[in-house]
């Protein structure tokens, strides 16, 4: 029942950038290009299909720090 009818809301786009970069700074390594990739476009940053996700998290990084944010 709950599958059907979450009582949390989904975390934002920054929450989702945020939990990843907490994950990877604790050790964890990311499994899913696709979920990097999409969390990167929800930011505004452009991804190629090929692009290595490590780039794209440094890119992810970046656009999370203080002094990038709008």
């Amino acid at each position: 029942k709950q599958l059907l009818n979450p009582s949390k809301e989904a975390p934002s786009v920054e929450q989702r950038a945020a939990d990843l970069l907490t994950a990877i700074d604790a050790g964890g390594l990311p499994l899913h290009a696709g979920i990097v990739n999409d969390i990167a476009r929800k930011l505004g940053l452009e991804v190629a299909l090929d692009a290595p996700m490590e780039v794209t998290i440094a890119r992810i990084r970046s656009r999370m720090s203080p002094t990038q944010k709008q």
